[in-house]
């Protein structure tokens, strides 16, 4: 069986075109020809059925866009896929940029950018002493001296605490 060629598939496709737009454009003028009553009736009910399917292909798609990355998560975290979580930030970062500065017409200064910046590292420090990961516990406790210290989530915030502190009283003189 021969493969249909490219040029007839386009030619396929103008003319689905060409017979939508003229059933619209046909419907749309004996529209116009009837009482305003059914006009309003027949706005009323194309515009509720629009808005009806656009809902249930939005929802499809929020499902299918939310499990996909729910997916990736669990097989991120039982390992079967590597992320590079920081590339993907720094580009997530760059398009909040472009975003921020279409709507507001400013970039971002710098203290929020390094406010970022921080907040990722302490991410991932918090994350690194959470799966108590042997590189963390042995950095720590060579700069501690101490090998029995347990790191909690509060011990995690008050260091972000007290960096926030030191950022804040830097940047605010």
């Amino acid at each position: 069986m021969a493969k249909p060629k490219k040029e007839d598939a386009s030619e396929d496709a103008k003319k689905i075109v060409d017979d939508a737009k003229n059933f619209i454009e046909k419907a749309i003028a004996d529209i116009g020809k009837t009482s305003a009553t059914k006009q309003l009736i027949l706005g009323t009910a194309s515009g509720w059925i629009t808005g009806f399917i656009t809902m249930k292909i939005g929802k499809f798609a929020a499902v299918g866009i939310g499990g996909g990355v729910i997916l990736l998560h669990i097989a991120s975290q039982k390992g079967y896929i590597d992320i590079n979580w920081d590339k993907i930030n720094k580009k997530v970062d760059k398009i909040s940029d472009k975003i921020e500065k279409e709507a507001t017409g400013k970039s971002p200064d710098w203290f929020e950018k390094v406010e970022r910046f921080v907040d990722r590292k302490l991410d991932k420090a918090e994350d690194l002493l959470k799966k108590k990961e042997v590189k963390a516990k042995r950095w720590y406790n060579n700069f501690t001296g101490d090998d029995q210290y347990r790191a909690t989530e509060t011990h995690v915030f008050l260091a972000s605490f007290m960096a926030g502190m030191a950022v804040g009283l830097i940047c605010g003189k």
